[in-house]
């Protein structure tokens, strides 16, 4: 089979058998369609072995960053374990490739008065400021993706209960509950989301929770466009992304005491240690959780700390002299 025909192959299966999103349709579509760039018009699988896909791999690593690299090797495997389960081929040439090592930078993140800051930014005297003010609460209390708070459906929402019903990553549905400051700002928008109609044909897209000026479902990149716009007027922020509410809702949930895998099904994520590396542990947390379980910090003694004082604040020969301790 050719490279380009199975290239066609894989992706339909992402499409109708997987139904993947379709913003993951278009990144293994870019990757694998730069591989069959690279092999050539007319190559058959059979000519694509572990050098050639190091030789592709060594291209795009001169020509991109260590991310792109990365992306394309996890793109390279999940395609030839497919060819390879499908008896395409009998040998999986990716299953010998290493992704290069890089360190994951952790996402932005707001203090809560910088968070609140923004949170009030919108001019609420506009029909355009309630809507937009209940995104940034529904993005920042309950910690949604761009993707879900876009794709919030009406018949999602329930108000009484004060929780909404969203399909993350994978089309996996959970249920996340908001707070009293969104229900406030939701129920205000609501009352004037039917002013979003379409001024002269009077479209208004019937099941969209948030809608433009002309009727339609407010897509990723609006959001991302008024999120920025209020980072800049309330936080000095002009680089504010949405993420940002998600990764400072987990952390402030963390600080206030919530259980970690009480946020990891906030967030939707699969894996705890995704949820780890989006949450700040902070020092005042830490010290906390320490004072509250472990037995020395209950014993008193020259050591000890008092409620509320630093480590910094402990007399300097506190401590424990190693050498005498190893002889």
């Amino acid at each position: 089979m050719e490279v380009a025909r199975a290239i066609e192959s894989f992706v339909r299966h992402l499409t109708t058998e997987r139904r993947v999103s379709p913003h993951t349709v278009s990144a293994y579509t870019r990757d694998l369609q730069a591989l069959s760039t690279f092999v050539g018009e007319g190559k058959l699988l059979s000519d694509v072995n572990v050098y050639v896909l190091r030789g592709f791999l060594g291209k795009v690593a001169r020509e991109t960053s260590a991310p792109t690299v990365a992306r394309k090797v996890a793109a390279l495997r999940t395609f030839m374990r497919w060819l390879e389960k499908r008896h395409i081929i009998r040998e999986n040439p990716a299953a010998e490739l290493a992704s290069p090592k890089m360190r994951r930078p952790l996402p932005a993140r707001l203090s809560p008065d910088a968070a609140k800051a923004v949170l009030e930014a919108p001019d609420e005297s506009a029909i355009a400021g309630l809507r937009d003010r209940a995104a940034l609460e529904l993005l920042y209390g309950s910690g949604l993706r761009v993707s879900e708070l876009s794709g919030l459906d009406l018949d999602a929402v329930d108000l009484g209960t004060r929780q909404v019903r969203v399909f993350g990553k994978g089309q996996k549905e959970r249920v996340v509950p908001y707070g009293r400051a969104a229900e406030a700002a939701l129920a205000a928008y609501l009352e004037v989301r039917s002013h979003f109609a379409h001024r002269k044909t009077g479209f208004l897209e019937p099941r969209a929770v948030f809608v433009s000026t002309r009727g339609r479902r407010l897509g990723p990149r609006a959001i991302q466009l008024f999120v920025a716009k209020y980072g800049a007027l309330g936080a000095g922020r002009a680089d504010l992304h949405p993420h940002a509410f998600r990764h400072s809702c987990a952390t402030h949930l963390l600080d206030g005491g919530a259980d970690l895998r009480a946020i990891q099904e906030i967030l939707g994520h699969s894996s705890l240690s995704t949820t780890q590396r989006y949450t700040h542990v902070s020092v005042d947390h830490l010290i906390r959780v320490y004072d509250g379980a472990h037995p020395l910090a209950r014993r008193g003694g020259p050591g000890s700390r008092a409620p509320g004082q630093s480590p910094s604040d402990l007399p300097a020969n506190v401590g424990v002299d190693f050498k005498k301790t190893v002889g």
